[in-house]
């Protein structure tokens, strides 16, 4: 139980953090990802290997990095490696458990826009990009995604295909040739979301304290689906909410000049 009031994203950053064991070797994507696993690392998954795209291994960053060539990352990490070897040796080599990512633009698949929205030769935004991401989906043993819910993000029909899903769904990904699973969990700040076992289609298995289905399906482009046996996720502890909030006060503190 907990005796703090808390936000949806507070509850977001903790529904992801919980998901994350002592076992996994979990590659982090900056923002959202990254302060899920590092609450993880800091309450019940101390033993869990962060590993950034910068070549970072076994980081236990004090602040969150403002991105991954923040030296934060390598001063407390246990080896930095090539980035070349960081793709080649440690992801394309089947090491990576978890790659943890977020998106501008995703859809009921699990498929990732993170290039442009619009027209690819005209768009009305373009993205910071893919990075690293489009290996980190089709080579971790299977992909976490977290991202803040609403109708521009959470869309019918992404605008580019940054990073692969479970495309059309179904088998796709093995009829291409992929062999790791793919997305396998979606945390939103509303609910929790898993893939259907057969189409791959994302389906809502437990709304976030105080959230209604109308809230889940007004926040989202496509026709949602629910699970018969719907759960309400666990409100925040305080353990997980002070120390979550006392990561964000210290990168506050550390970034601001």
């Amino acid at each position: 139980m907990t005796s703090l009031d808390f936000t949806p994203d507070e509850m977001m950053t903790i529904a992801a953090s919980r998901m994350l064991s002592n076992e996994d070797v979990c590659f982090v994507g900056i923002g959202a990802p990254s302060a899920a696993c590092n609450v993880a690392r800091l309450t019940h998954a101390p033993d869990i290997t962060l590993i950034y795209e910068s070549g970072t291994i076994g980081t236990t960053p004090d602040v969150l990095p403002l991105s991954i060539g923040d030296g934060e990352l390598c001063e407390t990490a246990l080896t930095t490696v090539s980035v070349p070897e960081m793709f080649r040796y440690w992801l394309q080599g089947g090491r990576i458990t978890i790659g943890f990512l977020g998106a501008a633009q995703l859809d009921k698949y699990g498929n990732i826009n993170t290039t442009v929205i619009g027209d690819y030769h005209k768009p009305t935004t373009r993205l910071p990009g893919g990075g690293g991401a489009p290996e980190i989906a089709s080579s971790s043993g299977e992909i976490y995604i977290t991202m803040k819910q609403s109708v521009r993000g959470m869309v019918e029909k992404i605008d580019f295909y940054t990073s692969f899903g479970h495309g059309d769904g179904g088998d796709h990904r093995q009829r291409l040739g992929i062999k790791t699973k793919g997305p396998t969990l979606l945390i939103t700040d509303l609910a929790i979301w898993r893939p259907n076992p057969e189409t791959k289609e994302f389906v809502v298995t437990s709304l976030h304290p105080g959230v209604t289905r109308d809230d889940v399906q007004k926040t989202c482009g496509w026709s949602v689906r629910f699970a018969d046996d719907l759960e309400t996720t666990p409100n925040p502890t305080d353990q997980e909410l002070q120390t979550l909030r006392a990561l964000k006060e210290r990168t506050a503190a550390a970034h601001s000049g």
